[in-house]
């Protein structure tokens, strides 16, 4: 099944509104941003969903930020994993304590290059629990961009790194995506707002978009694994 990570949530609400439907992995941005949350409020945000019985995984984002402020950040608000946005190196990813997505900006780099860069990110984290996050690469942005990049770089990559897919997702396009790329999962941010503002409606329809796709892949599976009827195998 693909996992599917809300990104960029704030408050409450939309925290177990998406928990709720279905969310995997539910994303709280602390670096400067127009979605950043503080501290005090994320805890209360991992509290409430802890107390709702949802089982979803929380995701600290964070952007060139010291390591030792992240771990700190981490532990005070209870964080599952940490997702690293910005210009981290593999060696600064060894400094954080909790499992890590990495997000990698896909541009104009052929897939060889985004594969070679992967692959030493396996290799540095080797004893880590560790996922790529394929993004848009937009100068001056670190995610929520809502621009998409070529798919087609992303299916290639999927072939052998296990990948989250952001940039430029929505309710109307993840259906599409996963069936093109399949990927491990999907990310979604400002796809899912309305007017800059989450919007339970739009998650609720990403996430339910996510599951037909899975739906629909199972099943072409199933036939293509499945015996010929009599019939057609001996023609």
């Amino acid at each position: 099944m693909t996992q599917v990570k809300i990104c960029g949530i704030r408050d409450k609400v939309h925290a177990l509104a998406a928990a709720e439907a279905g969310a995997d992995f539910i994303g709280l941005v602390f670096a400067p941003s127009p979605r950043q949350v503080k501290p005090h409020d994320a805890r209360q945000i991992v509290d409430a969903i802890s107390k709702s019985g949802c089982v979803v995984k929380i995701v600290g984002v964070f952007v060139n930020t010291p390591a030792s402020q992240v771990n700190a950040i981490a532990d005070l608000c209870n964080l599952d994993w940490v997702q690293l946005s910005g210009d981290e190196t593999w060696e600064y990813c060894l400094d954080v304590n909790r499992p890590i997505i990495k997000a990698i900006r896909l541009g104009e780099q052929s897939p060889d290059d985004i594969c070679a860069e992967l692959a030493l990110g396996s290799k540095a984290l080797s004893t880590r629990m560790f996922l790529a996050l394929l993004d848009s690469k937009v100068e001056g942005k670190h995610g929520g961009t809502g621009i998409a990049f070529d798919w087609s770089l992303a299916k290639l990559v999927a072939t052998r790194f296990t990948v989250i897919m952001a940039g430029g997702l929505t309710p109307e396009n993840v259906a599409a995506a996963i069936q093109m790329v399949g990927p491990w999962g999907v990310d979604v941010s400002s796809g899912v707002e309305v007017e800059g503002v989450k919007d339970v409606a739009r998650i609720r329809a990403f996430i339910e978009a996510a599951r037909s796709a899975d739906a629909r892949r199972d099943i072409a599976i199933d036939a293509r694994q499945s015996p010929l009827p009599a019939e057609r195998a001996n023609p």
